[in-house]
């Protein structure tokens, strides 16, 4: 692989930027990146030049600039994650002849961004654009059960947040984290019943580059068809489907 020092400082400069709450001085920049004070000065230069960073001179601290948020709109436009993951839901519908999706993570409510159905399957409630309890769907659950314990909790602060759709399901946070203990412990995620009864599905997260589960690949079934054995063969293409969502994502590690 290809490697340009120089990018890749750039990126790893504006990488940190963005993960601040606020403008950082130069020197911690330089400090926390490992790179010479002399380099940080001339890459930022470079970035204020282009606008991707701004210069706060009173401060003497720097921040994104707007042709980083210019990146963020094109980003959002652009839907580079959905147009990833089509072709692949595309497949697993295809090897499976089961209905597929792929959805994001949006507070405590998972949004469908792709929706691919199997003929002559059941009807689905999910489709593109429709949001529906992260905490009752199978994709919901793969990317909760890969978040930190805290962010877990912040988002599920008390039990009047966690609702229902069948009367089945977690109802506290407790309940949760026993349900990501066990989707952990199988290795992909799982529902039955508690979308749309006799329906099921089971899912896998997909991971950003840094490892981070961007979005959670589902495959939906009628539950007395697919039982035992079957639904770990689904759970295993699913997994493979979302693992070649991660490469495409630039995931080092699937």
């Amino acid at each position: 692989m290809a490697d340009v020092p120089a990018a890749r400082s750039a990126v790893r400069v504006l990488a940190y930027l963005a993960a601040q709450a606020g403008p950082s001085p130069a020197a911690t920049v330089a400090q926390h990146l490992g790179l010479p004070r002399s380099t940080v000065y001339h890459l930022l230069s470079v970035l204020v030049d282009e606008g991707f960073v701004t210069h706060l001179p009173e401060e003497r601290r720097y921040g994104l600039g707007t042709a980083s948020l210019a990146l963020g709109s094109a980003y959002a436009r652009q839907a580079p994650l959905a147009r990833l993951a089509r072709p692949v839901v595309a497949r697993l519908v295809e090897t499976t002849g089961e209905s597929a999706h792929l959805a994001v993570l949006g507070g405590r409510e998972v949004l469908y961004l792709v929706e691919q159905r199997a003929p002559h399957r059941p009807t689905l409630v999910t489709d593109v654009d429709v949001r529906l309890p992260a905490h009752l769907t199978a994709s919901g659950r793969a990317v909760l059960a890969r978040l930190p314990a805290a962010q877990v909790r912040a988002l599920f602060p008390s039990m009047s947040v966690f609702s229902d759709r069948t009367g089945v399901g977690p109802h506290s946070l407790r309940d949760l984290r026993e349900v990501l203990r066990e989707v952990r412990r199988r290795g992909y995620a799982m529902e039955d019943g508690e979308v749309t009864a006799g329906l099921a599905s089971v899912a896998h997260a997909a991971l950003d580059h840094t490892g981070y589960p961007v979005a959670g690949v589902a495959l939906t079934f009628r539950s007395d068809d697919v039982t035992g054995a079957r639904r770990d063969e689904l759970a295993a293409a699913v997994g493979r489907a979302a693992a070649e969502i991660s490469r495409r994502l630039g995931a080092r590690e699937v």
